[in-house]
């Protein structure tokens, strides 16, 4: 049974896990073509963005990197070095293609200030959706904890995402992020807790 709700304290007793598939990290337009060929076949996709954080009052800074995970491949894409490619742009406003996230409507928004006529199409909030199931408790951290049994490590989130060089833990904790919304979804609805909102 899957509890629908989890203390800090509860979270902090689990085992640390993390994404432990192959990380691609996409920082030229190269490799674009054939990634987008990929993605365009899966039906569903673990979906996360990074922005370096601001610390002035009223300073905004845009996204730095897209993450687009499977359950064991995860595509970083440093939107800050490449833009936003058209062809990525097309499998997140691909209707049947699902796209798993959480707290997903900030991050389109942050995603459409960078560019022109960018129409996301089926995403799954997490945090919205879970709600109406029942979860007390929502985001990427406690999610992970009840359903997943693990504790994500959330020390990179406020670490410079425009750095020269991304980190060995930066990427693997932007993969973690997306693939875990993935993870979460595809158990919950092998066990019946999305059926609700998948047949509505």
């Amino acid at each position: 049974m899957i509890p629908m709700r989890i203390s800090k304290e509860e979270v902090n007793e689990l085992p640390l896990g993390q994404f432990e598939g192959e990380i691609f990290l996409i920082d030229n337009e190269e490799e674009i073509d054939d990634i987008a060929e990929f993605l365009n076949t899966q039906s569903i996709l673990g979906f996360d963005t990074e922005t370096k954080p601001t610390f002035k009052k009223g300073q905004r800074n845009e996204v730095s990197l897209l993450q687009i995970s499977t359950s064991e491949q995860a595509f970083l894409f440093r939107l800050n070095h490449i833009g936003f490619p058209i062809k990525i742009r097309n499998v997140l406003e691909k209707e049947r293609i699902i796209k798993v996230g959480a707290a997903v409507h900030d991050d389109l928004i942050a995603l459409k200030r960078i560019t022109n006529g960018f129409y996301p199409e089926s995403f799954f909030d997490l945090n919205d959706e879970l709600k109406k199931v029942g979860f007390h408790n929502v985001g990427v951290r406690n999610l992970s904890a009840m359903v997943l049994g693990i504790r994500i490590s959330k020390s990179e989130q406020v670490s410079n995402w425009e750095a020269e060089e991304l980190t060995e833990k930066q990427l693997r904790y932007a993969a973690t992020d997306a693939w875990a919304c993935l993870e979460v979804y595809e158990k919950l609805k092998s066990q019946g807790y999305l059926d609700d909102l998948l047949n509505s």
